[in-house]
């Protein structure tokens, strides 16, 4: 994360021994960027115009086989080793989770050592604790890699924006289930085999739970939401729907409508109540975001100075990721090498509250499958019209002559997202509806 720098007033090298690191954890991560650091080393001490020195690795098996040659020496089981040695200066931490990297990190602040993570997870439940104790502590805390892989948006939110009040956030921040998605929709093929192919490439793990759930989105979202807000943000009040339930069929119906189909994460704030919800939407195919595919990740802001911009580029895997760890790593030990100071996070206290996903108003996709008979249209029509949902559009689609059944297509206007759950309930229960195959959110796109 390169973020600005108040300098002193000589740019002389001013530290007079070689620069520490640490590093806790040594797995996917932390191999690639182990690699990159050790490529890079020549190019990283003339940057930094001072020797930087990896000392010591933290691992829970030294015997692990590694993506990259370690030698045996600069493995340790001893934590202290790394987050408690005199002669480590940045900690970068590599493992993911929570447990035990948080209480690693939090000693490594408290132990006056400036801290690199891409743990996404550690900086959206705990991020902001931990921001402000490496501000107390007089040490950096960077986390570029967290979200968004080599993008740099955090640094972007943090320097680059920070003169703008930011109005919202809409994200594609997931290569795993952009690239289902877009293999979806590009190929025709149905869900699980997507996910085949995602994992045969690597991109998906053999369990893939965290991405096509949005977890891992939703951990993104939080630390994108408490920079760009400048909240507390708590990441169970997240609105969270993955891509397990959509059909091949949805992905047809939504190209023949002029959408594609995409896992967003979204956040917008209106004066003090905020909105932050993860879920699969319809977005219009002028829609910028609907033309990002594959393992691509994108990110739109929309501030009042700037108006919207977005950063686009590879999300994940381990190259993106060591760029990002490398980068605030260098930028880092310039400033211990310099004596100078990183521009800090700011005021991070903002009391705003998120809004429940049931006061959520939006346009909405419906498939459903319906008895093929005279009054069926009229009835469900009446269901919607009884909870406030205006119906936009009806489409018929496919007929099933064997089980006299119809196929339907319906768009609604914006209408109330509790209202809109009401009417599935109902739908649920009528005698001549024989599913309701999907229910998908359409979102809005305005220049």
């Amino acid at each position: 994360m390169l973020v600005l720098v108040r300098m002193k007033n000589s740019t002389k090298v001013k530290h007079s021994k070689e620069i520490g690191i640490g590093m806790l954890g040594c797995g996917v991560v932390g191999s690639g960027v182990l690699k990159a650091f050790n490529e890079k080393k020549v190019s990283i001490n003339q940057l930094v115009q001072h020797p930087v020195k990896l000392r010591k690795i933290f691992v829970q098996d030294t015997a692990k086989p590694r993506d990259w040659p370690v030698e045996d020496s600069m493995l340790t089981t001893n934590e202290d080793l790394v987050i408690g040695a005199s002669n480590v200066d940045v900690v970068v931490e590599v493992m993911g989770g929570v447990d035990p990297a948080y209480d690693l990190v939090k000693q490594s602040i408290l132990n006056r050592k400036h801290v690199v993570t891409a743990n996404k997870e550690l900086m959206a439940k705990n991020g902001i604790e931990l921001m402000e104790l490496a501000e107390q502590q007089g040490v950096n805390l960077l986390f570029e890699a967290s979200v968004g892989g080599g993008i740099p948006i955090v640094r972007s939110i943090v320097r680059d924006l920070r003169a703008n009040d930011i109005h919202s956030i809409r994200a594609i921040i997931n290569g795993t289930t952009n690239y289902i998605l877009s293999r979806m929709a590009l190929s025709e093929i149905d869900y699980s085999d997507a996910l085949c192919d995602a994992q045969s490439l690597g991109y998906a793990e053999s369990d893939p739970n965290d991405d096509v759930s949005g977890i891992d989105a939703t951990y993104k979202l939080a630390v994108l939401g408490a920079l760009a807000f400048r909240t507390k943000i708590d990441v169970a009040l997240i609105y969270c729907e993955g891509i397990q339930n959509l059909s091949l069929r949805d992905f047809q119906c939504a190209k023949e409508l002029g959408y594609s189909i995409k896992l967003l994460a979204i956040a917008t704030k209106e004066n003090s109540l905020l909105t932050l919800r993860v879920h699969p939407v319809l977005i219009a195919e002028t829609d910028p975001l609907s033309k990002v595919d594959g393992v691509v990740n994108a990110v739109e802001v929309q501030g009042d100075l700037i108006g919207k911009v977005i950063f686009q580029g590879p999300g994940a895997g381990p190259l993106p990721t060591s760029s990002a760890v490398v980068s605030d790593i260098l930028e880092i030990s310039r400033c211990i090498a310099l004596e100078s100071t990183l521009l800090g996070y700011g005021n991070l206290s903002n009391t705003l509250s998120i809004e429940p996903i049931s006061n959520l108003t939006s346009k909405y996709y419906f498939r459903l499958w319906v008895k093929d008979k005279p009054g069926v249209l009229a009835a469900i029509a009446g269901v919607f019209g009884s909870n406030n949902v205006s119906i936009a559009s009806v489409l018929q689609k496919r007929v099933d002559t064997e089980n006299q059944s119809a196929e339907l297509v319906i768009t609604t206007h914006r209408a109330r997202e509790s209202s809109v759950w009401n009417t599935v309930s109902e739908l649920k229960s009528m005698a001549v509806v024989q599913g309701v195959s999907s229910f998908i959110r359409v979102e809005e796109h305005s220049d």
